[in-house]
């Protein structure tokens, strides 16, 4: 997840245009993002702007009720993003200024170096986009500050405000001043350039990237005093090597207190297993079904046979930087007049049984119908292909397929109703399951003691509509294997038997 901060007041001609342009940057460059932006007591209208945006984007506003200034809204917004990540040594977190003076284009660039390694990635600005809009007296307080408030690791431009941090390095950065206790104590220029002292020295590699400051975009006149900035960056070289020197000793203590541990450990090692040892295991995957299984199904109307279907696990695939497990349910089949041809796969979290990408595509009749969904769990929304808004999704979404193989790992009672508000799409919860009893059902050669269960998707389509009237019969044992499924189409009832299957590890009929 990537979480771009920005801090804002009184920005309500240009704000709207980069939040826009953000989500340009990460619609080409797919990566799975959030927005969240601090109204530092805007007068202007930026709260109007920002409410109208929140609509379409997946953005949180924080509002502030009285001016708190740029320091304490940047470090209001980067623990924000650090109290909503449970993967801080891959998420990370971007600050933005609003005003178009950073180019959100070159945010790109700073995931990738996030992504090849680094942990701090600072966007330096000495180079200009467009005509000079900026005063000597500007260029010259801009050109020298960054040289007082030099703060290491080969970073030239110390006060640029345009940063990528892994977020493991703000908690590291945080944790020994307390909860309390101010991360950023200075103001302006200054605060960007103790924001990088204070993260410096937690930082494994710390890369620098060129981007162009747009000072020609800008709508207003520059609220920074020139001499003042100067200035204050002159009386702040204390803070800011205060800021290195104590995060470079805690630095040492740390090393020095996890050398001290290895050498009491080593004294006693004896070349021979600790008995005492905790080992923690890998946490198990929450889709416990192998890659490659297949379950193959003939379709009857009555006594006919009208079709085949098949429902697998493909495979194991990476989407939006998460390990997701690809299933796929294929049905085909038709009777007189009536043909349907319909694939639905999902792409689910492996470790968090989560929808990420849901796509289906039916032929029924002489109609054709396809329909793609980019889900964004973390962030909160999911996307359709071809459309330009954003939706808001449930907190653990699921798709049709995901339901379908989901529900063969939840505990089920005979005689229970069970209600989940887990469809990817809010306003067709919650999902229905009825255990209606037990069965013993004959299908793959063999006699199984069967669930019936009965799903309902309000308002949905396909067989988990409400009007399809499905049931599905569940192997009463822990495969849960689909042994069949019974549906009303328009022209009748069509049931599903399993024919064969194949369960890797687990034998093949």
């Amino acid at each position: 997840m990537i979480y771009v901060c920005v801090p804002v007041h009184n920005e309500a001609k240009t704000v709207g245009l980069v939040l826009w342009k953000v989500r340009q940057v990460f619609t080409a460059f797919q990566r799975e993002y959030q927005i969240i932006a601090c109204d530092d007591a805007s007068t202007d209208g930026t709260a109007d702007v920002l409410s109208s945006y929140a609509r379409v984007l997946p953005l949180t506003v924080i509002k502030h009720r009285s001016r708190q200034g740029y320091a304490r809204s940047l470090e209001e917004l980067l623990k924000i993003a650090l109290q909503r990540t449970d993967r801080p040594k891959r998420d990370c977190a971007i600050t933005l200024h609003a005003d178009f003076v950073h180019a959100p284009e070159t945010m790109e660039e700073m995931v990738k170096r996030l992504e090849s390694g680094a942990d701090l990635v600072v966007a330096e600005q000495y180079r200009t986009q467009g005509p000079e809009a900026r005063s000597w007296q500007e260029r010259w307080a801009r050109q020298w500050a960054p040289w007082l408030l030099r703060v290491g690791g080969g970073v030239k431009d110390s006060i640029s405000g345009f940063v990528a941090l892994r977020l493991v390095v703000l908690r590291q950065a945080t944790a020994p001043r307390g909860a309390d206790a101010p991360l950023l104590t200075a103001e302006g220029w200054v605060a960007n350039a103790e924001l990088l002292a204070r993260l410096g020295a937690h930082a494994r590699r710390i890369e620098v990237v060129s981007s162009a400051a747009r000072y020609d975009l800008k709508q207003r006149p520059s609220r920074a005093n020139p001499w003042q900035q100067l200035l204050s960056a002159w009386r702040s070289r204390g803070v800011i090597s205060a800021a290195r020197k104590g995060s470079a000793a805690l630095a040492l203590l740390l090393f020095a207190a996890v050398t001290g541990l290895s050498a009491q450990k080593d004294t006693v090692c004896t070349g021979t297993p600790n008995p005492k040892a905790v080992i923690h295991p890998a946490p198990p995957p929450a889709v416990p079904f192998p890659v490659g299984e297949r379950l193959s199904f003939g379709a009857k109307y009555g006594l006919f046979s009208v079709g085949s279907a098949i429902m697998e696990v493909v495979g194991i695939d990476t989407v939006h930087n998460t390990e997701t497990v690809h299933i796929r349910f294929r049905i085909s089949g038709g009777a007189l007049w009536y043909h349907l041809d319909q694939t639905i796969e999902s792409w689910v979290g492996r470790y968090d049984f989560r929808s990420r990408r849901f796509s289906s595509i039916q032929d029924e009749r002489d109609r054709h119908r396809e329909r793609r969904y980019e889900i964004y769990p973390d962030s909160g929304f999911y996307r359709e292909e071809g459309r330009d808004t954003t939706f808001a999704t449930v907190l653990e979404p699921l798709d049709d397929a995901a339901f379908l193989y989901w529900i063969r790992t939840v505990p089920l009672e005979v005689g229970k109703k069970y209600e989940y508000a887990r469809y990817f799409r809010p306003d067709r919860n919650p999902v229905i399951i009825e255990v209606l009893g037990r069965e013993r059902v004959s299908v793959a050669g063999k006699k199984w003691r069967a669930l019936v269960v009965r799903p309902k998707i309000p308002q949905g389509r396909g067989i988990f509509a409400e009007k399809s009237e499905t049931r599905i019969w569940l192997s009463d044992d822990p495969q849960r294997l689909v042994l069949a499924i019974q549906s009303k189409f328009s022209f009748g009832q069509v049931t599903l038997k399993l024919k064969d299957y194949q369960v890797p590890g687990g034998g093949a009929q």
